[in-house]
C-alpha cells in the first residue's frame, strides 16, 4: 500500500513539474506581432486605410485581439492572430486599386454636379438681380468666385491622384453652393410659395387647372326684312 502511494505521489510530481516546465517554455510570440505591426504600416503608406478602408480595419482589430492574447498569455492564439494580421493587411493592400478607381469615378460624377450647381446658382442670381431682389450681389459673386478657384484646383487635385482629398472638397464645395441657392430663393416668396405648393402636392397629381378666360358674347345680327 505504502508503496502504491509512493508510487502516486511521484507520478503527481512528474506531471506537475512537466506543466510547469511547459508553461515556463512557452514565450509570447514577439517576432509575429513584429511583422504583424509592420505589415499594418506597409498597408497604411500604400493608403489602404483610404481606399480599403473596411479591410485595413478588420486586419488592425486582428493585431490588437493578438496583443490582448499576449497579454492573456494565450500565446499560442496570438500568435495565430498575429499570422492572421499579416495575411489580412495583406488583402487590404490588394483592395487598394479597386477602391480608389471606384472613388474617382464617384469624383468624376460629383464634378459634373458641382459644375452644374454653379451654374444653376449664376442663373438664380441674374434673375434675381432681374427682379430687383434685395441681392448681397458683391457677396455672392465674391462665393462664387472663390468656389470656381477652389473647384479648378480640386480638379487638379483629382487628375494627380489626391482622390479622397479631392472627394471630401467637393463635397464642401456642392454643400456651400447649395445653400447659397437656397438663400437666394428665399428673396423671392412668390417662388417659395410655388415650390412648397409642388411639394406638397400628391406624387401624381394633375397641375393646378388654369382660371378659364371669359369669351365676350357675339354681336346680335340684324334680322333681314
Amino acid at each position: 500500500m505504502l508503496k502504491r502511494c509512493s508510487y502516486y505521489a511521484f507520478f503527481f510530481v512528474i506531471m506537475a513539474f512537466s506543466l510547469m516546465l511547459v508553461t515556463g517554455c512557452a514565450k509570447p510570440p514577439t517576432e509575429e506581432i513584429a511583422a504583424a505591426e509592420k505589415a499594418i504600416e506597409e498597408a497604411k503608406a500604400k493608403e489602404a486605410d483610404v481606399y480599403a478602408e473596411s479591410a485595413f480595419k478588420t486586419a488592425e482589430e486582428s493585431l490588437k485581439k493578438a496583443k490582448d492574447l499576449v497579454v492573456a498569455k494565450t500565446y499560442k492564439e496570438a500568435k495565430q492572430a498575429a499570422l492572421d494580421t499579416v495575411t489580412l493587411a495583406q488583402q487590404a493592400v490588394s483592395g487598394v486599386e479597386a477602391g480608389k478607381a471606384k472613388m474617382k469615378e464617384e469624383a468624376e460624377k460629383s464634378v459634373q454636379e458641382v459644375q452644374k450647381s454653379l451654374d444653376d446658382l449664376k442663373a438664380d442670381v441674374a434673375a434675381a438681380i432681374k427682379k430687383k431682389l434685395p441681392v448681397p450681389k458683391e457677396e455672392v459673386q465674391a462665393a462664387i468666385g472663390k468656389w470656381e478657384v477652389d473647384f479648378a484646383a480640386i480638379k487638379e487635385k483629382l487628375q494627380s491622384g489626391k482622390i479622397r482629398e479631392a472627394s471630401t472638397e467637393l463635397k464642401a464645395i456642392m454643400d456651400a453652393v447649395k445653400a447659397k441657392k437656397d438663400q437666394i430663393a428665399q428673396l423671392d416668396p412668390a417662388a417659395m410659395a410655388a415650390a412648397a405648393a409642388q411639394a406638397a402636392a400628391p406624387a401624381g397629381a394633375p397641375a393646378p387647372a388654369k382660371p378659364a378666360v371669359p369669351v365676350p358674347p357675339k354681336p346680335a345680327v340684324p334680322a333681314k326684312r
